[in-house]
């Protein structure tokens, strides 16, 4: 049974991430299904980290990124790889850590209050690009080293609980 404790400020961030871990998984971990796994997984994040505007999915189908489960305000639906912040992830499948979004080239603006971002590609065991892990700051500097170390690890527990051959579509 998954039981909510939503990491205190007073944490470290590695502290708190560690935490988040733990929460993630205990709730996806009796859990199948890939789109109610992504919408828990997305409110968590949301709901526990301060600072946020914006958690959420972008799915590739096969062709760009298709918006998935967020938290936030209404979203940018398709994103071509290699355009803005989600596609350069998923093109070079490397974390993303944007400091200031409008120092970005080509920064895609789905929400006007974003300032900073970090966006985390997400790859199957087979090496299958999945998607990106979007997160978004209404703060310039909000993402540093600790949170992409520490998104990084989410997503892969994500990953491991969510995407796996038994989870559904």
């Amino acid at each position: 049974m998954f039981q909510a404790s939503t990491p205190s400020s007073q944490l470290s961030k590695p502290a708190q991430y560690d935490e988040l871990i733990a929460q993630a998984r205990s709730l996806m971990a009796d859990e199948a299904d890939r789109i109610a796994n992504a919408a828990n997984f997305s409110s968590l994040v949301f709901n526990s980290l301060e600072g946020l505007n914006w958690a959420g999915f972008y799915f590739f189908d096969g062709v760009e990124l298709v918006v998935g489960p967020f938290q936030g305000k209404p979203a940018c639906v398709r994103i071509p790889l290699g355009k803005g912040v989600c596609g350069t992830a998923a093109q070079t499948r490397a974390t993303q850590v944007v400091r200031d979004v409008h120092e970005f080239p080509g920064h895609i603006a789905c929400d006007s209050a974003s300032q900073s971002e970090i966006v985390v590609p997400l790859v199957a065991a087979d090496g299958a690009l999945i998607g990106v892990w979007d997160v978004d700051s209404p703060l310039v500097a909000r993402f540093d080293d600790e949170d992409a170390k520490g998104m990084e690890a989410l997503c892969r527990v994500f990953v491991e609980l969510a995407w796996t051959p038994a989870s559904s579509k």
